[in-house]
């Protein structure tokens, strides 16, 4: 795949998909490293980078990027939308691809008018994407997160998908479902179909995508050109390499080993206390350990544990307990 100047080194890409509070530098690293096509930042506010608020800067930088890389903003006003993107660049933060959030669901980003909220307006969202190119310049890619509608009434992906990229979009992740069903029912696939089939540019499809079989079902459904994964790669990052074998068609490699699990865990969380500080990291590192809880005997007071921790030191002591359980 071809997004301006960037090749991407897969014919049909399994990205990772930003999520607030998880898609850290240590997290999006591992995700990388097996596989993952490009990951993208946590999400940072438009506005607030023009306020200069530093802390929204550093959620963008990474010192070293593990491969492809995609920074991610919000906003409703498309010329904050471009200082913000001119400012990151003067500011010197190194990135692959920009990112605009048209998807996230979080009511105190849609009452500012961003995430979801700009699907209720189809307009806005091809201004938003002509300011960001207009800062961004004729050859780095600029893609756009997004949702198939705001609710059942306002099905607008297909009118969101088109202004989009007739302002300046490379490509176009869709999340199968309204703002309205948040998280909770099964994807329509049928509309992210709609969408892909409307747009001349490349549309990954993202929703409920937990196992290699999911992602090659979801593409030969849809005709999508890649898949965006969240949830379902946290705590597994392996889950990569066994969607890029099977899109390929070789064979499914087998679940990690316990022992990769674990020290898969405690690498993560380590590089979580070396970037941010251990107090920083460790109530952070909480939510990322419960994850790899999933499946093992006594996952339930694991994640007890897990809820628990607060030093470094925790996580080999949380390790000793995973090994002791699985006996």
């Amino acid at each position: 795949m071809q997004l301006r100047n960037l090749t991407i080194p897969y014919a049909q890409p399994a990205v990772f998909a930003p999520m607030a509070g998880f898609t850290d530098a240590a997290c999006r690293h591992l995700m990388a490293d097996h596989g993952a096509a490009w990951t993208v930042s946590e999400m940072a506010s438009a506005k607030a980078i023009t306020f200069g608020d530093d802390k929204s800067v550093r959620l963008l930088r990474d010192k070293a990027p593990h491969g492809i890389y995609a920074v991610q903003l919000f906003g409703a006003e498309p010329e904050t939308m471009a200082q913000a993107i001119r400012i990151i660049q003067e500011k010197g933060v190194q990135f692959d691809i920009l990112d605009i959030n048209m998807g996230c669901p979080a009511p105190k980003i849609t009452s500012s008018g961003a995430g979801s909220k700009l699907m209720q307006d189809p307009e806005l969202c091809g201004r938003m994407v002509a300011a960001a190119r207009g800062a961004l310049g004729p050859d780095k890619p600029l893609t756009v997160k997004m949702r198939i509608g705001w609710d059942a009434e306002q099905l607008t992906g297909v009118a969101v998908a088109r202004q989009c990229e007739a302002n300046g979009a490379d490509l176009i992740a869709v999340h199968g479902r309204t703002r309205e069903q948040m998280y909770i029912p099964p994807i329509d696939v049928d509309a992210i179909t709609e969408i892909r089939k409307a747009v001349g540019i490349p549309v990954l499809a993202n929703g409920d995508i937990t196992t290699a079989e999911d992602a090659k079902q979801i593409l030969e459904q849809t005709g999508c050109a890649g898949v965006m994964i969240g949830r379902g790669a946290l705590g597994d990052p392996w889950l990569f390499e066994r969607i890029n074998a099977v899109l390929i068609g070789q064979p499914e490699p087998g679940e990690p080993s316990l022992n990769a699990r674990m020290s898969a865990l405690r690498a993560q969380i380590y590089e979580m206390c070396e970037e941010k500080g251990e107090w920083t990291a460790m109530p952070q590192a909480r939510g990322q350990a419960m994850h790899y809880m999933k499946g093992l005997k006594g996952a339930a007071s694991l994640r007890r544990y897990c809820s628990m921790l607060e030093h470094f030191t925790d996580v080999d002591k949380l390790i000793e307990a995973v090994y002791k359980l699985q006996r």
